[in-house]
């Protein structure tokens, strides 16, 4: 991947999506397709929040060109050329950020990698509404991580023991973003931990066998519900076969991590959606 031309520095304006563009950068090697979308979010926040002062005009010129540099260097990557592909390319590697935080957390292995992970996690949650609105569960999923991260941090800087697994956090409270978190605390280039299960793409599906989800928490379930079988003439609409390839590209991004929970999850929800018509 060659190197693209840096940016100027960042207008106070677009202190919001800054997180976004280390993550953007951090990834640049280890996962081109995150990098780009990480960036196309930056630049569709950045345009909404302010297009016609010059120095943000400037950086967003700038930022446009690293992402036609991106897309060219990537050529056809399906991720990049189908939005179905890019957007479960991204949610699945959200979701293995997720679970490799999560399960240091439940496991009571509370250190920086984690807190990253949970954090960038959240940060790519973000990056899927590039693709439209998230869904309920996504939104839980990034509160929760946002909320996960902010708590370690704080109880780790002043020398607490933080208390493992999905406790102390009200549905109706909203997180506020901590600097810190993002950003001084947490290295822009992580230390790898021995096995580099950092990397998601590295991480074997056997790492989350085994997570148990009390009811309630925001975690992702790991067992997918029963399906029901049809009971009779059952109409789809477009929409639903739409929804329902969405489901099977989901599964087999999933199995290019040799995620098979993952991947059997998207499977029923597209089995039960064409057998009953609902999700």
């Amino acid at each position: 991947m060659a190197t693209l031309a840096p940016l100027p520095p960042l207008p106070p304006q677009f202190k919001s999506i800054q997180h976004h563009l280390r993550t953007a950068q951090e990834h640049d090697k280890r996962d081109p397709v995150v990098a780009y979308y990480c960036r196309l979010y930056a630049m569709q926040t950045g345009m909404k929040i302010d297009s016609k002062t010059p120095e943000c005009r400037k950086f967003l010129t700038k930022l446009m060109d690293q992402l036609e540099a991106l897309k060219k260097q990537l050529g056809d990557n399906e991720a990049i050329t189908q939005e179905i592909v890019g957007c479960a390319h991204l949610e699945n590697y959200a979701l293995k950020m997720f679970l490799y935080a999560d399960n240091e957390d439940r496991a009571g292995r509370f250190h920086k990698n984690m807190i990253k992970s949970f954090y960038t996690a959240s940060l790519l949650i973000d990056v899927i509404t590039v693709f439209g609105e998230l869904t309920d569960e996504n939104v839980k999923h990034r509160k929760y991580a946002r909320w996960k991260a902010t708590y370690i941090h704080n109880c780790l800087k002043n020398g607490e023991t933080p208390q493992a697994g999905p406790v102390g956090i009200e549905e109706d409270n909203d997180v506020e973003e901590n600097e810190d978190v993002g950003a001084t605390s947490l290295p822009s280039q992580p230390p790898q931990p021995p096995s580099s299960t950092y990397d998601p793409s590295n991480m074997p599906s056997s790492s989350y066998t085994g997570i148990q989800i009390p009811p309630g928490a925001h975690a992702p379930a790991n067992t997918p519900a029963e399906v029901p079988h049809s009971t009779g003439d059952i109409r789809l609409t477009p929409e639903d076969f739409a929804r329902a390839q969405k489901y099977c590209k989901y599964a087999g991004s999933a199995l290019q991590y040799e995620d098979v929970s993952t991947a059997v999850q998207n499977l029923q929800k597209a089995l039960k959606l064409l057998t009953t018509g609902r999700e």
